[in-house]
């Protein structure tokens, strides 16, 4: 059975599919509720991110992705900090078997029992250049993380990629090569970098792919420096990016430019790369001949991980498309949601 999450402005919805081709819708969860984020901690249970502008930013703990319980003990940030968190925007499970959570107003987060409870990370929550962080069109959001071993990666918007070699102890900013987005506010030391995805080879963590504001890159080196990737992208713009990592293959969706953020001439479709990143070209077929203006946000594709690989995404029209060979034949998925901005698949 494979289950897709599908989170939204408006709620969480759910389909189920024994073969991924037929699917099913299941019940609808937390119905009001914006759904930011779905993982899973070291013992199985399931996490959802849900926040509201009355309500403000919570986590829910499932045993079966049905059951859910609101936790008591969440992220919160210290009154005397002045911060406030919006919105949890991720979560990663370290090889330690700890929870980390990124969330906004931008910080880290992280929960040595399951998710049941969270302690803040100062190193990074702290740092010294702070001051001088500002925030992108979706808000001061620290939205992805990956770790390997002592090391630690998050991304911010729009701030730049901090790593972290001793466990989040502290952290260094490694954006050598990326072109800013913004100069240097007042009190602040360096520009601005808006980081919008992130994925790494499990093989070798150094190998890292980064969608950013100002477009496509790769770093060999744990992010000491980068490289620009763009060769048959429509566009360098874009939020997210998955990898396959039986097969090394990228999947990436482009948008136009930043100030239209729709896909490029009407033509949604996404992108993958055999070699890379080196070279991108469009990912199978059954894309619509029809004019789309819906985007895939950040968070919005998954993989499955099963083989062949399901690759899934959601839009900001309400679409949800998957493809059960790896990327080279797509489809719609049945319903129309409101606007899209998670998808987890989950495969028993």
């Amino acid at each position: 059975m494979t289950t897709l999450l599908i989170g939204t402005d408006k709620g969480a919805y759910a389909l189920h599919s024994d073969d991924r081709d037929r699917w099913e819708a299941g019940k609808p969860r937390f119905p009001g509720w914006r759904v930011t984020a779905f993982g899973t901690a070291p013992d199985g249970t399931h996490l959802a991110a849900t926040a509201s502008n009355w309500y403000g930013a919570t986590i829910s703990r499932s045993p079966d992705l049905e059951a859910w319980e609101e936790i008591e003990d969440g992220p919160a940030y210290d009154a005397a900090s002045g911060r406030k968190l919006k919105q949890i925007w991720t979560f990663h499970v370290t090889g330690d078997a700890t929870v980390l959570a990124g969330v906004d107003e931008a910080g880290l987060f992280r929960s040595s029992d399951n998710g049941v409870s969270w302690d803040p990370v100062p190193g990074l929550n702290d740092h010294e250049s702070r001051p001088g962080w500002q925030g992108g069109g979706g808000g001061l959001c620290a939205h992805h993380v990956l770790s390997d071993g002592d090391r630690v990666w998050v991304g911010i918007s729009s701030v730049g990629l901090f790593r972290s070699d001793d466990g989040g102890a502290s952290f260094g900013r490694f954006d050598q090569g990326v072109t800013p987005v913004s100069t240097a506010a007042e009190g602040a030391d360096m520009d601005g970098w808006c980081v919008h995805g992130l994925v790494a080879d499990p093989a070798d963590a150094d190998r890292i792919w980064r969608q950013d504001h100002m477009g496509m890159y790769r770093t060999i080196n744990g992010g000491e420096s980068w490289e620009r990737i763009e060769n048959g992208l429509p566009s360098g713009f874009g939020f997210a990016i998955r990898r396959d990592h039986a097969t090394g293959r990228l999947f990436n969706a482009p948008i136009d430019k930043p100030e239209n953020r729709t896909p490029v001439d009407g033509r949604f479709g996404v992108y993958t790369s055999d070699d890379d990143g080196d070279s991108w070209h469009v990912a199978g077929t059954g894309w619509p001949d029809d004019p789309g203006y819906g985007i895939v946000l950040r968070g919005a594709m998954t993989t499955d991980d099963k083989d062949p690989l399901g690759v899934y995404v959601g839009t900001t029209s309400g679409e949800v498309w998957g493809s059960a060979d790896g990327g080279g034949e797509w489809r719609r998925l049945p319903g129309t949601y409101p606007r899209i901005l998670t998808v987890a698949a989950f495969a028993d």
